[in-house]
């Protein structure tokens, strides 16, 4: 039943007085008990399941719960840190295995006196039997959906005792495989049959660790007549002069009654003035699912905008169901008022793929990002927000929740909304083709539905999306050579999933968020060099060994995919290393941490194409570095200048799982790689990208501004020693959210301003605005093979006390990429990987808490050029 209530905005007096009157017969006589939750999180042991053990009390251990079985053998001492060295390899038995939990827990008699007790887990990894006092009462196959059964028969006053059986996962998953006779002829793999994080089973950046566990929250919860099941803000018509929302109160009755309901909002923490803030009534349930709709309209609503467009406000509403001696229940979301839409229109380059957020059209600026860690509850707060500031600090305004991890905790999300980072979110599909039974596709369409409801409130998610990767795979090894009948029958299969059912779900709860089925995808429309639609992956560069300026031939609408790898840095390594294990990039270990079979020969014959070979192991790392950004740079900028024939540019990857040889542009450990100080630049509001094109040197000025801005524009033609051979000021006008050339230059005009010899000049771009630089950005005139850099000989001063300090840096010729490291000390700075022009001063400021003298010590600086032995080439990375 849909019972709509409330159709238009009550006064705000008579719903004050109406507000005021519960609260005196809550005074006068007793209210209906509040709904009770207990918390099952305390207590927990586990233990390897053995044949003809069942009543063996023996094998007990403490156990971690939300946790993993991973986890919970790392506490015991039972198996060394699975990063350090090699140990992958050596945990791969704990797959093999079934484990159990167990934990024994008090129950009252008040809450057993209540009409309804339902024991709630909100994720279970992944196969798992659960019996409460003996009685199996939940059989599971899905990570990632909550589940809930009715506990009440089974429990008793007094002690009770629970209990979570999980075979192992590669067993279960084959005795699931082996029920689809289909199976013989689709080669589905075993391991998509129970649905687990796809990453935990290994990746070409990440380690295998197949878990099992408890690894949500679990819980009791006791309630009489109803329960608020979920609230969910649905935002129908949102503008800068009013937002028509609707607020969704779904409501689960035991049986026929009536109730009260009321819905009241604040915006930032803050009551709205001047507004009427609660709607109140009363409703009459029947038993089951209710869906109470509670229509708000907020005059001049504060807007939720993207990192770079304005703020974040966010409003919290209320929902409080009861009669009038009190709430029975309360549920409080919170939720930023915006409107999204994915714009797809035809146009001159084929369809647009662009989002248009509060009548803005967004150029997407950011990365994928990928579990934050191999066993998801080691993850922190403080790892959130690192890894979420590092990526608003760099410009960022998306983020790509890549599906072959899993759904995030709410805390994510609500970090995003905080931050203005839009959400690119992927369902949790990741490359394998999935199964086509009709259980999968009914417990699919359960996983989807318990997620959008969870996530839907988050203003942050302006995409769904069914997959990554699925649809292409379908022509991947080895379903390209099946008989073309059982393609069909797959194919059709794959409809109904991802252009079926997930869509389906997400039209009937969360409308207003756009809905996409595969990443990449045109959904389904052909693609050729003259029509280009949807998203794309960009992978030619990398795993096709081709330059990075293969980038600036590629069109695509929207990119959401496409990356170089690199080392992280030497105190990254050495976490995981012992001294002989840093030899070369080719020992065991450093190899056991490369999860790309082609990644170290790919990463030294790219470097090989621009550089030197690199002196020694800790040049290697920083070179890889450098190689990494400089060619992601490329990819950026060209995208970017592509605006709005291109408006988006997602780069692989964000983030780690754990310390590794890998694409991304924050290590394990939070570090900042060279790539995300680039992207700082790249991604800035206003960017200056001098190019190189049709016998010119062009200079762009790409601007995600929403308003003109008088700017100016100074470009000069240098030697290496800071002379300087040609230049030009101009006083431009930026036009907002556009890509435009402001300065031209022939290239014969820069070889008769003594340019003929390109080895040995650069040029410089600066774009600055009331004295503040906005923009620089230099380029090549030559093939960076081909250039002569000087040796820098670099000038550094370090001042300051009790942790921030100032380090000045200068150099008489242009240094390229100064990077300052501090040895095994721990410190922040300001900027890294920059660029000195001759005779230039840098000041970079240090947080650290070490020492000045401690700092001074450990402090090394160095350039581009210090990484190439200045004659020879050493065996840095071993025999190939």
């Amino acid at each position: 039943m849909r019972a709509a209530i409330a159709r238009q905005v009550m006064c705000f007096a008579l719903l004050s007085a109406a507000v005021g009157m519960g609260v005196n017969m809550a005074q006068a006589q007793a209210g209906p008990a509040r709904n009770a939750v207990l918390a099952l999180d305390q207590g927990w042991q586990f233990r390897q399941v053995k044949a003809g053990a069942e009543q063996d009390e023996s094998g007990w251990l403490p156990a971690t719960v939300p946790g993993d079985v991973h986890l919970d053998l790392l506490a015991n001492k039972k198996i060394p840190d699975p990063f350090f060295r090699d140990n992958e390899a050596k945990l791969q038995w704990i797959e093999q295995e079934s484990w159990e939990y167990r934990l024994s827990f008090e129950v009252g008699q008040a809450l057993l006196a209540r009409s309804q007790v339902d024991l709630v887990f909100d994720g279970l990894d992944s196969a798992a039997q659960v019996y409460l006092n003996g009685v199996q009462v939940l059989s599971t196959d899905n990570s990632f959906r909550i589940w809930r059964v009715s506990a009440k028969s089974q429990l008793h006053v007094g002690k009770n005792l629970l209990r979570v059986v999980f075979p192992s996962p590669i067993k279960a998953a084959a005795e699931a495989a082996a029920s689809d006779l289909f199976r013989v002829h689709s080669k589905t793999e075993e391991k998509t049959y129970i649905r687990k994080p796809a990453y935990e089973y290994g990746w070409d950046w990440g380690p295998r660790f197949v878990t099992s566990g408890i690894w949500r929250p679990v819980r009791i919860e006791a309630w009489d007549k109803a329960r608020i099941s979920d609230f969910a803000i649905r935002q129908r018509d949102v503008s800068g002069e009013v937002a028509h929302v609707d607020a969704e109160v779904e409501i689960e009755a035991a049986t026929e009654s009536t109730t009260q309901v009321s819905v009241n909002y604040r915006g930032n923490g803050e009551p709205v003035a001047g507004l009427p803030l609660i709607v109140t009534a009363a409703v009459t349930l029947h038993a089951g699912h209710n869906v109470i709709d509670v229509p708000i309209e907020i005059r001049k609503p504060k807007l939720w905008y993207p990192a770079g467009y304005g703020d974040q406000p966010l409003y919290e509403f209320t929902a409080r169901m009861g009669t009038g001696g009190g709430p029975v229940e309360t549920r409080k979301v919170k939720a930023g008022l915006r409107s999204i839409v994915l714009r797809r229109e035809l146009d001159k380059w084929g369809r647009s793929f662009e989002f248009i957020v509060n009548g803005i059209p967004v150029f997407a600026k950011g990365a994928d990002v990928i579990p934050f860690d191999s066993f998801p509850n080691r993850v922190t707060t403080a790892d959130y927000r690192r890894i979420l500031q590092s990526a608003r600090d760099a410009n960022m305004n998306m983020i790509r929740h890549w599906g072959g991890g899993y759904y995030e905790s709410d805390e994510f999300y609500s970090i995003c909304d905080e931050l203005g980072i839009m959400v690119w979110q992927d369902f949790m599909f990741g490359n394998d083709w999935q199964p086509g039974t009709y259980a999968f596709k009914l417990n699919i369409e359960a996983e989807a539905e318990d997620q959008v409801r969870r996530l839907r409130n988050h203003p942050s998610i302006v995409i769904w999306c069914g997959n990554n990767e699925t649809e292409s795979a379908f022509d991947w090894a080895p379903r390209k050579t099946l008989p073309a009948d059982i393609k069909f029958y797959m194919w059709q299969d794959y409809l109904t999933e991802f252009s079926g059912i997930l869509p389906r779900v997400v039209a009937r709860l969360d409308a207003e968020t756009p809905y996409w089925p595969s990443s990449p995808s045109s959904d389904y429309e052909s693609l050729n060099d003259h029509f280009q639609s949807g998203d794309a992956h960009i992978w030619d560069v990398w795993h096709g060994r081709v330059p990075f300026a293969t980038y600036e031939t590629h069109h695509a609408r929207f990119v959401t995919e496409y990356g170089f790898q690199s080392f992280p840095e030497m105190k990254t390594i050495e976490a995981f290393t012992q001294p002989e294990d840093r030899a070369n990039i080719l020992t065991p270990v450093m190899l056991a941490h490369q999860k790309n079979k082609e990644g170290n020969s790919l990463i030294h014959d790219y470097l090989l194409k621009d550089y030197p070979e690199p002196k020694d192991f800790a040049s290697f790392l920083y070179a890889s570095q450098v190689l990494q950004a400089e060619g992601i740079k490329i990819g950026a900028e060209h995208f970017r200048r592509s605006r709005p024939e291109t408006m988006g540019s997602i780069f692989w990857q964000l983030n780690d799982c754990w310390p590794v040889a890998s694409w991304s542009s924050i290590d394990y450990y939070g570090r900042w790689k060279a790539l995300q100080y680039y992207a700082r630049r790249f991604y800035a509001p206003v960017l200056v990208s001098p190019h190189v094109e049709a016998g010119a040197l062009k200079v762009y000025v790409v601007s995600d501004k929403v308003k003109a801005e008088p700017a100016s524009l100074h470009v000069r033609l240098m030697d290496f020693d800071g002379k300087v051979l040609l230049e030009q000021t101009n006083v431009v006008d930026v036009a907002p959210l556009t890509s435009k050339v402001y300065l031209d230059w022939p290239l014969k005009k820069l070889a008769d301003a003594g340019a003929a010899d390109t080895s040995r000049v650069f040029v410089v771009a600066e774009l600055s605005a009331g004295g503040v630089e906005l923009s620089r950005n230099l380029v090549y005139l030559a093939p960076v093979k081909g250039v002569h850099l000087k040796p820098a000989q670099l000038k550094v001063e370090t001042t300051g006390a009790q942790g921030n300090y100032r380090i000045r840096v200068s150099s008489p010729v242009l240094a390229r990429d100064v990077y300052l490291s501090f040895g095994s000390l721990d410190a922040q700075v300001s900027d890294n990987y920059f660029d000195l022009l001759p005779g230039e001063t840098a000041e970079i400021t240090v947080t650290s808490a070490a020492s000045l003298d401690a700092l001074k010590a450990q402090l090394k600086v160095i350039s581009l050029t210090d990484a190439f032995a200045s004659g020879g080439s050493p065996d840095m990375v071993g025999a190939w």
